[in-house]
C-alpha cells in the first residue's frame, strides 16, 4: 500500500491530542491535580505509563503503579479518554488484563483505551520477579495474550460497554507491525517523518496480508522534541493522534497548551 493511500485513508479523522502524565517524581496528589488541569485544557486523552521505577531522573525517585492510577482516573474524569502508553503485557495474566480493562471501561462509562506492548524495561522485570526473556519471546507472548484478551472480553458478564480500543506501541517490522495489523485500533510509534513513511508501507503490507484495511488503524506519534514543521509532516503522512509527555515534579503544561492550539488549527 502506498504512502499516498495511507494519507488518503486517514484524512477523514479529526486530530486528537493526548498528554502523557508520567507517574514519576511527584506525590499522587500532584498527579491528580495535573489530570484535572489536562481535562480542563480540553485534551482528548490522558496517558500514564506502566513501569515500577522512574525512566528519567533519579532512578529510585517517587513512582506509582499504572493500573491503580487508571481506575482512579476513571472516577475522576468525565470527558477524557485515558489509558497507559503503554501497559506491559508481561506483568499480568492476559485474562486478568482483559477483566481489569473491562472493569475500568465500565467505571469510566466507556472512555478507556487499552494501550499495550510487549515490554522492554529490564529493571522492572528483575526487581519484580518476571522473566525478561528476549524481544522475540516477549513478542510471541504478547501476540498470544492479545488473542486471549479479545476472547475473554467476549465472555465477561457484563460485557465491555464498547469495543475497547486497542493501542499498540512499537515499530518492529517482522512481528510488531504484523500484530498491529491483526489487533490494533491505534498504532503508536516515536517515528520521525522519514521513518513513519517507511513504516506505514510495511504496516500496509501486513494489513493486506491479514485482510484488513489500514484506514481502520489510527496513526499515533509522540511529540516530545518535535518542531511544528516535524508535526506538520507527520500530520501530512496521516498521523491523527499526537501525544506530548510531561513529567514530575512540576508537570509543565505549557507545551500541552501550545500543541492543543495547533490541534485546534488543524481541526478548524
Amino acid at each position: 500500500m502506498t504512502s499516498t493511500t495511507n494519507q488518503t485513508n486517514q484524512t477523514n479523522r479529526s486530530m486528537r491530542l493526548g498528554v502523557q502524565i508520567a507517574p514519576q517524581h511527584a506525590q499522587y496528589s500532584k498527579i491528580r491535580d495535573t489530570l484535572t488541569e489536562v481535562e480542563a485544557l480540553g485534551a482528548d486523552i490522558a496517558f500514564n505509563w506502566d513501569h515500577f521505577f522512574p525512566l528519567t531522573g533519579e532512578p529510585d525517585g517517587l513512582h506509582f503503579e499504572s493500573w491503580t492510577i487508571l481506575a482512579a482516573w476513571a472516577e475522576q474524569t468525565t470527558t477524557l479518554e485515558f489509558g497507559a502508553l503503554v501497559n506491559c503485557n508481561s506483568y499480568r495474566n492476559a485474562d486478568l488484563q482483559a477483566d481489569m480493562a473491562r472493569t475500568i471501561d465500565h467505571i469510566s462509562g466507556g472512555r478507556f483505551i487499552f494501550g499495550t506492548g510487549a515490554g522492554w524495561f529490564e529493571r522492572d522485570y528483575q526487581e519484580y520477579g518476571y522473566e525478561f526473556g528476549t524481544p522475540g519471546t516477549r513478542l510471541n507472548a504478547f501476540d498470544d495474550s492479545l488473542n486471549r484478551i479479545e476472547a475473554r472480553w467476549a465472555k465477561l458478564n457484563p460485557l465491555p460497554t464498547r469495543d475497547i480500543p486497542v493501542l499498540i506501541g512499537g515499530g518492529g517490522e517482522k512481528k510488531t507491525l504484523r500484530i498491529v495489523a491483526q489487533h490494533a485500533d491505534i498504532w503508536h510509534s516515536f517515528s520521525n517523518p522519514e521513518v513513519l513513511e517507511h513504516k506505514l508501507g510495511v504496516l500496509g503490507a501486513w494489513c493486506d496480508e491479514v485482510g484488513r484495511d489500514i484506514s481502520e488503524i489510527e496513526i499515533s506519534t509522540e511529540l516530545r522534541g518535535r518542531t511544528v514543521e516535524d508535526a506538520n509532516a507527520l500530520y501530512d503522512l496521516g498521523t491523527r493522534l499526537f501525544t506530548v509527555g510531561i513529567t514530575g515534579p512540576d508537570y509543565d503544561l505549557g507545551p500541552a497548551t501550545d500543541w492543543l492550539a495547533w490541534r485546534d488549527s488543524k481541526n478548524a
